[in-house]
């Protein structure tokens, strides 16, 4: 069985069909709720934040090559939040 969402013009590029084993039961709680003049969404479905602070570095090495991974944090974010 599978759900299908009828989705505004503006978001085509999402595929509207869900299969039914994939939906949960949303439980509503006001503190889960973002207001929306805190998200600004741009036509390409994305967000854009400014970075404050870098909260931790990483070097990991795969393979050959040494990969650096940081953690900042942005002007929208709470630090548990930070990516």
């Amino acid at each position: 069985m599978a759900y299908e969402l009828e989705l505004p013009v503006d978001l085509v590029a999402v595929h509207p069909v869900f299969h039914i084993s994939l939906l949960k039961k949303c439980v509503g709680d006001p503190a889960y709720v973002v207001p929306l003049k805190t998200v600004a969404v741009k036509d390409s479905i994305s967000c854009e934040d400014v970075p404050v602070e870098i909260l931790d570095r990483q070097v990991k090495r795969l393979r050959n090559k040494e990969v650096t991974s940081v953690k900042v944090l942005g002007r929208s974010q709470s630090v548990e939040g930070a990516t």
